[in-house]
């Protein structure tokens, strides 16, 4: 982290006269009253929350999310899936495999809604102060928050929590974040100020200093604790739920904190109803599934497209005991991709990389294997206007010139049609049009077709890329995604490995794969710093959100725009700028979304009317009702 600035005076060289002397203290007696007049004309915001953009929707005497339920009961239990297993509570370290929820136990001074993806407001704070160039902040912390062991939260361990982060998170973290703080100090037991490094984009530093997570300082030193080890032992947070018990790989159960400090918080009230949330690991989908129908847990968020139009027509659903729902969702596409190792040699021509991603035929898969329940991801901004579409308009034109001036784009950039997911045909699994293009750019590149059928390249290695994965649901389109590739020539593959495996395989500093079905980071609909873990040069070699190990220039420039941005509209001619470059080098192989959140659950939970665009929240705001639970036990349809 920078150290904070320190000014000195210059020296003077012997033998000045007096008039040098003078008229040098008279200058500092100007720039110091200078000094003074601007910090008096700083005009200094105090507020119950900050927007990224515009102005905040709730007032400072709002007294629940609109959202909510302000009247929901508390009580019951809901319980869920997870796959695999888990060896750690310590979801801040490479190491281990952090259990489901594991971050349900803190908070942090900031908290987000689910309507509004600019706001932060008040949560361990009253109210913050900012510049209006937001180049510091200062929380004024509530009195009245407790760790859930019922000790005091103070500045004091937000500071020690802050320098925590900075010494001991994860590397991505710390490569991209430490640099941005010029200074962190305790003002007063219940004041703490971020001071920002000049130079940083401060847009979005007020949001990142309040997201920072809260840990009490007493309780890490006690018990000796390490940021960076795994553990079964949560280290003490302020959140409103606790860890109630464990069984290692098998079972997490968390429960209400009855003395939780935000109970009547105005961004809790409504929230956090249930007493008890129960999470049952399962080795495979098929085998959760089969739970589920006998009852061993009671909501699933259903992930795959068959599973959801054949595999409910048990009898559970037909009575009504079970709900099966599709439920709205206005957020943007998740970024699902096949991702390359562009570490691997074979993959750092983009000729390779499209000709691979002619191969993977979205429309016969979503017919065949999705029945038709998803949508073609273009995007990594697929379902939001951050989307580059067509030509790029005058306004990315503006940003990607000088690039283009530079060297560091190709010309093209300014002038061709963004690239789009290819089309293939929806009545056969091989696309014959694709083939024959994708054969043409890997003979362009240099792998060309031996008698076996096998590409290879002037060194006599074969065209590799082994996928591995540890989801059994992802075999049917991965498998006929290999098939195509096979056909092409490519020596692909498709492995399913469990779950601690993959881990290690897939994370720094390991990263042994070729290519991976995964997940990349878009930042969400007001993407900023947090781009950087992912897509800059820093990132390329310890970071799991960077797991393909991407650096580009250019890129790290685009970058910075986006971070800068001080406006909607100059943060979205950002992101579509980015978005064209990042497709025009095909370094992922998009793939698929839902428009929808496909739920089933036992007829014992409630939700609002209408759902907030960017979450389902049922661990948040949906309730028990224990009348309903009543009735399927006495009819023998609950256990």
């Amino acid at each position: 982290m920078a150290e904070r600035a320190v000014t000195r005076a210059a020296e003077r060289t012997a033998g000045q006269g007096l008039r040098a002397t003078a008229l040098a203290v008279g200058a500092m007696i100007c720039g110091l009253a200078l000094a003074t007049a601007a910090r008096a004309e700083e005009k200094v915001i105090t507020s119950h929350g900050i927007s990224t953009f515009g102005d905040l929707k709730l007032p400072a005497d709002f007294t629940h999310l609109p959202y909510v339920n302000p009247d929901a009961p508390k009580g019951g239990e809901i319980s869920q899936w997870a796959p695999g297993s888990f060896d750690s509570f310590n979801p801040y370290a490479i190491a281990g495999n952090a259990g489901a929820l594991s971050s349900i136990l803190y908070e942090s001074i900031l908290s987000g809604t689910a309507d509004d993806v600019s706001a932060a407001y008040c949560l361990l704070c009253e109210t913050m102060e900012y510049p209006e160039d937001r180049s510091w902040v200062i929380f004024n912390l509530r009195k009245d928050v407790t760790f859930s062991d019922g000790s005091p939260f103070t500045a004091e361990d937000v500071l020690f929590s802050y320098e925590l982060f900075r010494d001991k998170g994860i590397p991505e973290f710390r490569s991209v974040s430490n640099g941005k703080y010029q200074s962190v100090e305790v003002l007063d037991p219940y004041r703490i100020k971020f001071t920002f490094t000049p130079g940083t984009p401060f847009r979005d530093m007020p949001v990142n200093a309040g997201g920072t997570v809260i840990f009490s300082k007493a309780h890490y030193e006690a018990n000796n604790r390490d940021l960076e080890k795994s553990s079964f032992e949560p280290f003490l947070g302020t959140g409103p739920y606790v860890l109630e018990s464990y069984r290692p790989g098998q079972q997490i159960i968390y429960k209400r904190d009855e003395d939780y400090w935000g109970e009547t918080h105005p961004l809790n009230v409504g929230q956090n109803n249930f007493d008890r949330i129960r999470i049952e690991y399962f080795a495979d989908d098929n085998a959760a599934m089969e739970a589920f129908k006998a009852g061993v847990y009671t909501f699933r968020n259903e992930s795959s497209a068959k599973q959801w139009a054949t595999g409910y027509g048990f009898p559970a659903v037909a009575a009504r005991d079970v709900i099966k729902a599709e439920l709205p969702s206005g957020d943007i596409a998740g970024g699902q991709a096949f991702i390359f190792n562009l570490r691997r040699e074979q993959f750092q021509d983009p000729r390779v990389r499209e000709a691979i991603g002619l191969m993977f035929n979205f429309e016969w898969s979503n017919e065949t294997l999705f029945y038709g329940i998803f949508s073609r991801i273009n995007s990594i901004w697929e379902n939001s206007d951050l989307a580059a579409t067509g030509v790029a308009g005058p306004d990315e034109v503006a940003i990607l010139q000088p690039l283009v001036d530079e060297g560091l784009l190709p010309a093209g950039i300014l002038t061709d049609e963004v690239p789009m997911a290819p089309v293939s045909s929806k009545d056969n699994a091989l696309d014959r049009r694709n083939l024959r293009k994708a054969s043409a750019l890997l003979d362009e590149a240099g792998w060309t077709v031996g008698d076996d059928g096998m590409r290879r390249n002037a060194k006599g290695e074969t065209l590799r890329m082994a996928m591995v994965h540890s989801r059994t649901d992802l075999l049917p389109v991965c498998n006929a995604f290999v098939q195509n590739l096979r056909a092409l020539g490519v020596d692909a593959s498709f492995d399913i490995i469990d779950d601690p495996q993959l881990q290690q395989r897939a994370s720094p500093p390991n990263f042994d794969f070729d290519a991976l079905p995964t997940t990349v980071v878009n930042g969400g609909l007001e993407p900023g710093g947090v781009l950087k873990q992912a897509w800059s040069s820093v990132a390329k070699d310890n970071s799991s959100r960077n797991r393909m190990g991407y650096a580009d220039p250019a890129v790290d420039r685009l970058l910075e725009v986006a971070e800068a941005a001080t406006s909607r509209e100059e943060l979205r001619a950002a992101i579509r700028a980015l978005d064209r470059v990042l497709r025009s080098q095909h370094v992922v192989v998009p793939r698929y979304f839902k428009k929808i959140h496909t739920v089933a659950y036992f007829d014992i939970y409630e939700h609002p009317e209408t759902l907030p665009p960017y979450a389902l929240g049922e661990l948040a705001f949906w309730w028990y009702n224990p009348e309903k639970a009543d009735a399927l036990k006495a009819k023998g349809a609950l256990k």
